[in-house]
């Protein structure tokens, strides 16, 4: 059986799919209780987005959730939308947009597979178990043709795994390299731990700001799961509108998603507060994967030094270390977290133009572009915290 012998279904909501036949694609992982291996993919995540707001009109993401299917079976799901921008993509393409348009064309709407407003790799290819080739092919092979009869400019698939990308480049995708800074948990039983394998100086600067921060005059808390409450959401809620609006204009979540994350998101979640005076004044929101934690939001309404590295990243990874996790992973961007044990890690993500001069002036850029993101990748690595040899100066 090939992709032309699967049903191809559009669903402007994901309740018309179903959680059951969702998640039996997006995380088989977790049928007999375990924890999903990617917590955004859940039926319960994309809902929630969905009913809060955050995503649907007025949003620029538009659901249009693709699935294919066997003899009435779904075999095969993908979170895909009609973008009206290029916001919350954490992929840039607003240099293709405005030379597509420059030469006349129209680049939006177009069709993005992701997971919105959140740059986690993870499969974007949802497969059920045993049909993972035949539910590719047919997911890749069936949105490549609604973009092109719908007349759409392009079809995108960010934060793919590097599988999925050597896959569609077989059926005439283009592949894209970025990267981010990830930490990797050698098996350490604690911080000290970590901190054993860099270099002396790194080692006495990461001590020093934790030390500062820790000093701001307050408490660090950890949350998750029953521990969440309310009045936590209205804290973080405060920090999250204020480093939206300075970062993005206006915040990518509503706050009806984190009345929602309450409900049916607090297991998958670890919001990690700063308290002053009786006061919550900064905080930092984490997923908890299967095997990974994701750092997402970051807000506050004091500045005190160093308190940001502490939030995200040192209690980033205290919480990886303590439930054993092998990865974190740290959001888009950010150089300076090359200092604090976190290295460059290549992601990926698909195109496919219908125009085929575009799509060819495309790929000349990516060929341009992939070699530019090696070397990068290569220096950051060598300029990392780790120790390169085994004798150090005594601290």
């Amino acid at each position: 059986m090939n992709a032309r012998d699967v049903e191809i279904r559009i669903a402007s909501r994901i309740a018309h799919i179903g959680q059951a036949e969702w998640d039996a694609c997006a995380c088989p992982e977790a049928a007999g209780g375990a924890r999903p291996a990617d917590p955004f993919t859940t039926f319960r995540f994309l809902s929630a987005l969905e009913e809060s707001g955050s995503v649907g009109p007025g949003t620029g993401w538009q659901p249009q959730y693709l699935s294919a299917a066997i003899d009435g079976q779904i075999i095969a799901v993908a979170p895909m939308y009609a973008k009206s921008h290029s916001q919350g993509e954490y992929i840039f393409d607003h240099s293709w947009a405005h030379a597509f348009e420059r030469a006349g064309g129209r680049y939006y709407p177009k069709l993005q597979i992701a997971v919105p407003h959140t740059p986690a790799t993870g499969r974007r290819f949802l497969t059920r178990p045993g049909f993972e080739e035949t539910g590719t092919a047919a997911l890749i092979q069936g949105a490549v043709q609604l973009t092109d009869s719908n007349g759409l400019s392009s079809l995108h698939i960010t934060f793919c795994t590097q599988d999925e990308a050597a896959a569609a480049e077989q059926l005439g995708m283009l592949s894209r390299k970025s990267q981010q800074f990830h930490w990797h948990n050698a098996g350490f039983e604690d911080f000290d731990g970590f901190l054993a394998t860099l270099s002396s100086r790194k080692r006495k600067n990461i001590r020093k700001e934790r030390q500062q921060a820790q000093a701001f005059g307050g408490e660090i808390e950890v949350f998750t799961g029953d521990d969440l409450q309310p009045e936590h959401w209205d804290a973080f809620w405060q920090f999250y509108q204020d480093t939206g609006a300075r970062k993005w204009g206006t915040p990518y979540l509503t706050r009806a998603f984190f009345g929602i994350a309450q409900d049916q998101l607090r297991d998958d979640m670890a919001l990690v507060l700063a308290k002053r005076d009786g006061a919550w004044v900064a905080g930092a929101l984490n997923f908890i994967g299967a095997d990974a934690l994701y750092g997402r939001y970051w807000g506050c309404t004091e500045h005190h030094p160093f308190l940001h590295f502490e939030l995200c990243y040192y209690q980033a990874i205290d919480i990886a270390i303590k439930l054993g996790l092998s990865t974190v992973e740290a959001g888009a961007q950010g150089e300076h977290k090359l200092a604090r044990g976190y290295l460059p890690q290549a992601t990926w993500s698909l195109h496919w133009m219908r125009d085929e001069g575009f799509m060819r002036a495309v790929e000349d850029y990516l060929v341009q572009e992939r070699a530019a993101v090696d070397e990068e990748i290569d220096i950051l690595t060598d300029y990392g915290p780790f120790k390169r040899v085994e004798v150090e100066e005594q601290e």
